[in-house]
């Protein structure tokens, strides 16, 4: 079981940031080759993180390169550049379709053969950034066993909705929200909220860690390091879910050394689903 809470951006331009942001210990860190980077940088910034991705600074921390999209010049040379260097997830921005998904991966796939990567080691994480996407989006989730996650980015999808971001519950992401979330259950796999822009209002940030969380998202996507530790303690397990979870995993335990093929718990059956939440509870608890 792999936890997703936090996401951290890194401008792979930003040199200084690459080489110490593993201190903050994010869950994933992503470097980005895209909208942080200006197009005179492309080139310095791939090579950045191609070092980068060369190192052991990382180990422990999942690493993710942000491309940029397939509608550019620059894709496949990022594409080339992330595989090579042995990341882990390629994060495919403004997806649309199954048909963008299936681009990457037929050249991933040849990437992996020419430079002896085990064929389906590089995975894919989708980021919905549009109308079309949304709409779109099980479709997406459900295209490629590469597939380990999509992303939600608001800012692109308001943009295409023709609105902006409110205060409070934000209305005008709940559709889009749920949408995700639910493409990305369907396709058994995990979901990463929106970023939240203003890293000074940490008020902010906790009330949408708290709609995201509530909704059932893994993780959020974070643009600076002192929303990690406010994020991982909103995701920590209150002390009768951790205590709940310890008994239901017991009973599993005595159930499973005494041969039982039933696990009860004060009288009530507890099925698979009922365990495996247990663990995650555990794993955030141990993880806060």
């Amino acid at each position: 079981m792999k936890l997703r809470r936090s996401m951290m951006f890194i401008p792979g331009s930003n040199a200084g940031m690459l080489s110490n942001s593993y201190i903050y210990k994010p869950d994933s860190v992503m470097f980005d080759l895209e909208d942080a980077v200006s197009l005179t940088e492309k080139d310095t910034a791939r090579h950045l993180v191609f070092n980068t991705l060369q190192t052991n600074l990382y180990d422990g921390i999942e690493t993710v390169v942000r491309i940029n999209g397939v509608d550019t010049p620059f894709w496949e040379d990022d594409l080339d550049m992330a595989v090579r260097g042995g990341v882990q997830i390629v994060r495919l921005p403004k997806t649309e379709s199954v048909d963008d998904v299936k681009e990457i991966e037929q050249r991933i796939e040849k990437i992996e053969k020419d430079c002896g990567r085990k064929a389906g080691d590089t995975k894919i994480m989708a980021a919905i950034e549009s109308a079309c996407g949304v709409v779109n989006s099980v479709a997406i989730a459900r295209s490629t066993p590469r597939m380990v996650a999509i992303a939600l980015a608001g800012f692109d999808y308001l943009v295409d909705m023709q609105t902006s971001r409110s205060a409070g519950s934000e209305p005008e992401l709940f559709y889009a929200r749920a949408a995700v979330l639910h493409a990305a259950r369907a396709a058994k796999i995990d979901a990463f909220d929106v970023a939240y822009g203003d890293v000074n209002d940490d008020a902010g940030f906790l009330r949408e860690v708290e709609i995201a969380k509530n909704l059932g998202y893994n993780g959020k996507s974070l643009i600076h390091p002192r929303q990690i530790d406010l994020l991982h303690k909103a995701y920590a397990p209150a002390q009768k879910d951790i205590d709940h979870a310890r008994q239901v995993l017991q009973a599993a335990k005595e159930a499973q050394e005494k041969g039982l093929g039933v696990v009860s718990l004060n009288g009530k059956m507890i099925d698979p689903p009922v365990i495996h939440e247990a663990q995650r509870v555990i794993l955030l608890a141990e993880n806060a």
